[in-house]
């Protein structure tokens, strides 16, 4: 019962959350300006490339970011830290800002979790209770909110899921990997833009 009311929380919250961006957006129309939407908390980010000739300190923080494979793809915080390891790894990834029907899909479809260094599948709510139960996280649907809000326990939730295994994307990808986004490539920081590629890869 207790887990049913949590999903209906959320649903709730992330619902007006997004009503109350649109909202703002309008009204920033409305007086002639622009609505800046505030500093995002969440990245997910994809590993696009191998590492031939890679250097150490790129390798070293795909290391960090547990991303060891092609295709593997993580959440993590954005923060003055982390921001600067994505631009040392930039050429090798693509990143963005996941929207909250990402994050479920990615979690839902691709999650594992870390048991005692064995990947897991969650089958059950009764594998994230057990090891992340002590931080008030019992079912799929906290897992979520405390990844998709960057909650309090982040860190214990981001380092629960194994880093999930993506797929090619349907039809290869378009652009060359050795170029960024922004100019028709395919590396780097494609803010709202990683939902998309995510879709095409889970």
């Amino acid at each position: 019962y207790q887990r049913r009311v949590h999903g209906e929380q959320y649903v709730k919250e992330y619902r007006s959350a997004e009503r109350e961006e649109v909202r703002l957006k309008r009204q920033a129309k409305a007086v002639g300006s622009f609505y800046v939407p505030p500093e995002q908390k969440l990245a997910f980010v994809v590993r696009i490339k191998g590492v031939n000739k890679l250097a150490p300190k790129p390798r070293k923080i795909l290391q960090l970011l547990r991303l060891y494979r092609i295709n593997s793809g993580v959440f993590i915080k954005l923060n003055k830290a982390t921001l600067n390891m994505l631009q040392w790894v930039g050429p090798y990834v693509a990143w963005g800002y996941p929207n909250i029907k990402t994050v479920k899909e990615v979690i839902y479809k691709r999650g594992f979790a870390k048991v005692n260094k064995q990947r897991i599948p969650i089958s059950d709510n009764s594998v994230i209770e057990k090891v992340l139960g002590q931080y008030g996280i019992i079912c799929m649907e906290d897992l979520i909110h405390e990844i998709y809000t960057v909650g309090p326990h982040f860190k214990q939730a981001s380092n629960f899921l194994w880093p999930v295994k993506l797929s090619n994307p349907n039809g290869g990808f378009k652009g060359k990997k050795s170029i960024h986004f922004m100019i028709g490539g395919e590396h780097g920081n494609r803010e709202e833009n990683i939902n998309k590629l995510v879709r095409d890869m889970n």
